[in-house]
C-alpha cells in the first residue's frame, strides 16, 4: 500500500463523517468562489481604470456642472482627452426594472474611454442618423432581452421632457461588450446633444467631466493639479479615478469590500475549528495505529506527513466541489449579478486551501507525534 493510499483510507474510514466534513468544506468555498467573483464582476469596481479621472463638483455628486469648463480643462497640461457625461436614471416596465443612461459625446467618449467599453468605429456609425439611438451594454440587453433595432421606453425618475412627461424613448443602435468580462456593461449609452436638448431642466450642465492622462503623467498628480486649478472658482472640483469613484459611489450604500471578507472569513473561521476537532478526534481514534507505525518505524517526519496528506485530501476534495460549484453558478447566473469566476479566484482559491490544510493539519500531527508508544498500545 502507497503512502497517498494509506492517508486516503484513513480520511475516508468512516464516510459518513467524511462526507460531512467535505460538505462542510465545500459550502465554505462556495461561499468563497461566489462572493469574491462578485467582487471581481461587473457590480465592482475592480474592473475600473486608475488610470482614467472622473472629475465631479467638489459640493458632491448630485451638483451638475457646466459644459463650459470642457475647453478649460482641455488646456490644462497633460489632458491627452476629456470627454463629459449626464446621467439619466430611470425604469424599463417597473420601477424596481432599473436602467441607468449615460448621454456622451461619442466621438470624446469614444477618445477617453472607448478600448474600455469595447466601442468601435461601426457602433459610433450606428449611432449617426437619428438623434435618438443608443447603444446598450452586452450585459443589459441580455437581462432584458433586447435586440438591435428595437426600440424602449425609459421613464426618468427625475429628468422631464421639455414636451412633458418622464418617458424616453430609444431606438438600440448596437451592443458593445467592454474590454473584458468584467467590465460594466449594464447601462445604455444615449447622445448628449439629444438629451441636452430635449430636457426640460439643466440645459449645458453635466454630472461629470471624464479625462484621460497623458503617458508622461501620474494620474493622481494631474488630478491634483485640475482641483487646484479650480479650487477658487465658483465651480470647484473633485477630480478621482475611475476605480475610486466607483468604490466611494458603492460605500454609500455599504463597504462590500469589508462585507464580503467578514462572510468569508467567518466561514473559514468556522471551518477551521470544525476540521481541526474533527481531525484531533480522529487522531485519538487510530492512537493504536499510530503507535503500530512508530513501532514498524515509521519516522516522526512520516508521521506527520501522513496526518498532513489525509487533511490536505480532504480540503482538497470539498475545496474543488465547493469552487466547481461555484464556478457553474458565475456560468448560469444571471447578466445582472456580473459574477466573473476568473483565474485569480481560482489561485486564490487553491492557495487558501493549502494553508488551510498546513493549519488545520498541524494540530491533529502534533497531537500524534506526543502519543508515547506504550500508551497507543494500552488502549487495545
Amino acid at each position: 500500500m502507497s503512502f497517498y493510499s494509506l492517508a486516503k483510507r484513513n480520511a475516508l474510514r468512516k464516510p459518513l463523517r467524511a462526507v460531512l466534513l467535505i460538505i462542510c468544506i465545500a459550502i465554505a468555498f462556495l461561499i468563497y468562489g461566489l462572493t469574491t467573483s462578485f467582487l471581481g464582476g461587473a457590480q465592482s469596481a475592480s474592473a475600473a481604470s486608475e488610470d482614467i479621472l472622473g472629475i465631479t463638483s467638489a459640493g458632491g455628486r448630485a451638483q451638475a456642472l457646466p459644459i463650459q469648463l470642457l475647453s478649460r480643462l482641455a488646456d490644462i497640461p497633460d489632458v491627452a482627452a476629456v470627454g463629459y457625461v449626464a446621467r439619466l436614471r430611470g425604469y424599463a416596465g417597473v420601477e424596481k426594472n432599473r436602467i441607468a443612461v449615460s448621454a456622451a459625446d461619442m466621438p470624446r467618449l469614444m477618445q477617453v474611454n472607448g478600448k474600455g467599453l469595447g466601442l468601435t468605429p461601426a457602433l459610433l456609425s450606428a449611432m449617426d442618423g437619428a438623434r435618438d439611438r443608443v447603444l446598450v451594454g452586452r450585459a443589459l440587453a441580455e437581462a432584458q432581452g433586447w435586440v438591435v433595432g428595437q426600440r424602449v421606453t425609459i421613464t426618468a425618475f427625475d429628468v422631464f421632457r421639455q414636451a412633458g412627461g418622464r418617458d424616453w424613448r430609444f431606438e438600440i443602435a448596437g451592443i458593445f461588450d467592454g474590454e473584458t468580462a468584467s467590465t460594466d456593461t449594464y447601462f445604455m449609452i444615449a447622445r448628449f446633444d439629444y438629451v441636452n436638448a430635449v430636457r426640460a431642466r439643466g440645459r449645458d450642465m453635466v454630472d461629470a467631466f471624464v479625462v484621460l492622462p497623458s503617458p508622461a503623467v501620474s494620474p493622481a498628480v494631474l488630478a491634483a493639479r485640475i482641483d487646484a486649478r479650480f479650487s477658487s472658482s465658483a465651480t470647484p472640483t473633485q477630480t478621482q479615478s475611475e476605480k475610486q469613484f466607483l468604490e466611494a459611489f458603492l460605500r454609500q450604500y455599504a463597504d462590500v469590500g469589508l462585507i464580503v471578507n467578514l462572510v468569508v472569513g467567518a466561514a473559514f473561521v468556522t471551518l477551521l475549528m470544525i476540521v481541526i476537532n474533527t481531525m484531533i478526534f480522529a487522531i485519538r481514534e487510530r492512537t493504536f495505529e499510530i503507535g503500530v507505525l512508530k513501532t514498524l518505524g515509521f519516522s516522526r517526519g512520516h508521521i506527520v506527513a501522513l496526518v498532513l496528506v489525509e487533511t490536505f485530501f480532504v480540503v482538497l476534495l470539498g475545496g474543488s466541489v465547493g469552487l466547481s460549484l461555484a464556478w457553474l453558478a458565475a456560468q448560469l447566473a444571471g447578466a445582472e449579478l456580473g459574477l466573473v469566476f476568473s483565474g485569480a479566484v481560482l489561485a486564490k482559491g487553491v492557495a487558501i486551501m493549502v494553508a488551510l490544510s498546513l493549519a488545520t493539519g498541524a494540530l491533529p500531527a502534533i497531537a500524534a507525534l506526543r502519543i508515547p508508544v506504550i500508551n497507543a498500545f494500552r488502549t487495545r
